[in-house]
């Protein structure tokens, strides 16, 4: 059974995936060894995968968890000169429970399409300020990389929710950081830099086992989109 959803939210983000470019091909296809603003095209990486960070599922206690499959979407800034896509389009599976007696959530989170593999995760917790008003923190690292370049993304985001019925709204903000250093070229460049984000959505979760989400999020530069599909057992 357990496999069979797993499969389920793994399908749900193949169609997304099939029409992107591959990420590490467009980057060689388009990047100037020191002539390409190689910080733009980094902090729009840091605000592709900082997306994932709202993932606003409430797992179970261990050994109850969430599998889910989400898809980021995100305009490149108008000084990143290498990506040549309107829009880079990432889908990224994500797994969640909780630590025993800690009450302290547990993620990992990984892709591995459009020529780009990322492996993450982070550490979560989640509280009531008031009987209707849920809070959640979060800090998540994700090492990832292309034919063409390895990266490193640090983040910290917090989320403030209510439910209402089957429906759970919610705004957030966070904070990427990003380490991109270049490979496979005669002179190897590095970069260093981070941007604030911030973000509104709505989970949606009509059956117990069944969620879904879609959000906007926003940062200095440039904005984008990220959906998905999640089951909890």
């Amino acid at each position: 059974m357990k496999k069979l959803l797993y499969v389920f939210v793994l399908l749900a983000a193949v169609p997304f995936a099939a029409q992107a470019k591959d990420m590490g091909d467009d980057f060689h296809d388009h990047y100037v060894p020191g002539v390409s603003n190689l910080k733009a095209y980094n902090r729009d990486l840091n605000g592709l995968i900082g997306t994932v960070d709202f993932h606003t599922g409430r797992p179970k206690n261990f050994p109850g968890i969430n599998l889910g499959a989400s898809v980021s979407v995100f305009k490149p800034s108008s000084e990143n000169n290498i990506s040549s896509d309107s829009y880079t389009v990432l889908p990224f599976l994500v797994a969640e429970t909780k630590i025993p007696y800690l009450d302290v959530g547990v993620v990992a989170r990984g892709t591995s399409a459009n020529g780009y593999t990322s492996l993450g995760g982070g550490l979560t917790y989640q509280m009531t300020l008031v009987e209707f008003l849920n809070l959640s923190f979060g800090a998540f690292y994700d090492n990832g990389r292309t034919d063409w370049y390895k990266n490193d993304h640090y983040s910290a985001s917090a989320i403030a929710s209510t439910n209402v019925l089957f429906l759970t709204p919610y705004i957030g903000v966070g904070y990427d950081y990003g380490k991109l250093k270049t490979r496979g070229y005669t002179s190897n460049e590095s970069v260093s830099n981070g941007t604030p984000r911030g973000m509104v959505g709505l989970n949606v979760h009509p059956f117990p086992l069944l969620t879904g989400f879609v959000a906007y999020t926003i940062t200095k530069d440039s904005h984008g989109f990220t959906g998905g599909l999640g089951v909890s057992f």
